[in-house]
């Protein structure tokens, strides 16, 4: 049994937790970005902005219990 997996609402994730979730997501994932590095801040505004307009989504996993961040279009609800 593998437990659900939904999306949250990023909207109803109050501003401050928010932010530690992306912050945590961008330290965790060490995406490379080519030549030009980013900030921090500047990684975390990218996935804000992912969220804002449904790129990308807030997955609660029942399986982790945990949050994650994943592309809209790689997320399977179970």
């Amino acid at each position: 049994m593998g437990g659900n997996t939904v999306i949250i609402p990023w909207e109803q994730i109050d501003p401050e937790t928010l932010s530690r979730l992306i912050e945590s997501f961008v330290l965790r994932e060490g995406t490379d970005y080519g030549e030009h590095e980013k900030t921090l801040e500047q990684k975390v505004e990218d996935v804000r902005r992912q969220l804002r307009c449904g790129e990308a989504v807030l997955v609660w996993s029942e399986l982790t219990e945990s949050i994650n961040i994943m592309p809209r279009g790689q997320f399977r609800p179970d």
